[in-house]
């Protein structure tokens, strides 16, 4: 009947409403069937560290950081930062943020591993290309409704001065907080609070988040290749690779997805990574799983 009577008529209009709506609900199931883990629907927590090549890597590391912080906010995200140590000279040595909102786990789990950037440096007087990693780790926000169990015996508290900016009573008093857990070796810090309570709380959530990871990575009996996650961070182990030149691409390695506008994908435009690693994850291809 549309297309006897035309675009323009009544039965083109109500054909056009029901497969728009057709559409909104496959991709609504669709992505149900993509974030179907356990944990897929909690929030996230995600630290990057870089590589070996001092200033370069830090700075590759902190524009990971607002990549992944832009990301966050383009899907309405609230984001806060637990540590932040910022690098000499610049960038940052390490960075621990979380993400609340439904689903940042699911979509976020899609970024953890090696990242690679390639281009002239800006640090170099003889303008030569540079290559750099960082590594990205990102866990499960479990809510109290799992339980971790965590021996306060086993744990190391110590307090500090919080460094780089954050206000006069954050520099100026032992507000930061450092928790080790003994027996596991993690240790996690948060100095972005004025409150040494607000730390205390805070790093307790990652650590609880950081030992149920490990417990259940010890119960798919791959506690082996979760250690070997964190090999070295340099050529040959990334997942994606951000090269601004002599050409501009950013490319993953496990999806085959590549992308030229590598300034939006630097700005947090990566949805079409992430649902290509989940479309992955979905039927089972094994190269679109980290090991």
């Amino acid at each position: 009947m549309a297309e006897e009577e035309g675009d323009n008529s009544e039965a083109a209009t109500e054909t056009q409403r029901a497969l728009d709506a057709a559409r909104i609900e496959v991709e609504r199931q669709e992505l149900a069937v993509m974030l179907s883990g356990e944990y897929d629907r909690l929030g996230a927590i995600v630290s990057i560290h870089p590589g070996t090549g001092g200033l370069e890597a830090q700075d590759w590391a902190e524009m990971l950081l607002r990549l992944y912080l832009r990301w966050a906010e383009r899907h309405g995200y609230q984001t806060e930062i637990a540590d932040l140590q910022p690098g000499e000279g610049g960038g940052v040595k390490s960075a621990t943020f979380t993400v609340d909102g439904d689903c940042a786990y699911g979509y976020l789990r899609a970024e953890a591993g090696i990242h690679r950037l390639v281009r002239i440096s800006p640090f170099d007087a003889n303008a030569r290309r540079h290559t750099s990693f960082a590594s990205v780790f990102v866990f499960p926000a479990i809510d109290d409704k799992v339980e971790v169990i965590i021996n306060p015996a086993d744990l190391r508290i110590d307090t500090f001065r919080a460094s780089g900016a954050g206000g006069q009573h954050v520099n100026k008093t032992d507000s930061a907080v450092r928790m080790t857990h003994l027996p596991s070796g993690i240790v996690v810090s948060c100095q972005n609070e004025r409150s040494q309570y607000k730390n205390r709380s805070l790093a307790m959530k990652i650590l609880r988040a950081r030992l149920f990871e490990l417990e259940e990575r010890k119960k798919r009996e791959q506690f082996e290749e979760f250690s070997k996650d964190k090999k070295e961070i340099t050529w040959g182990s990334q997942i994606r690779s951000y090269v601004l030149q002599p050409y501009q691409m950013v490319k993953d390695h496990r999806t085959g997805v590549e992308i030229g506008n590598t300034g939006a994908v630097l700005d947090g435009d990566i949805d079409e990574f992430i649902q290509a690693f989940l479309m992955g994850v979905r039927k089972g291809d094994a190269e679109a799983v980290p090991a």
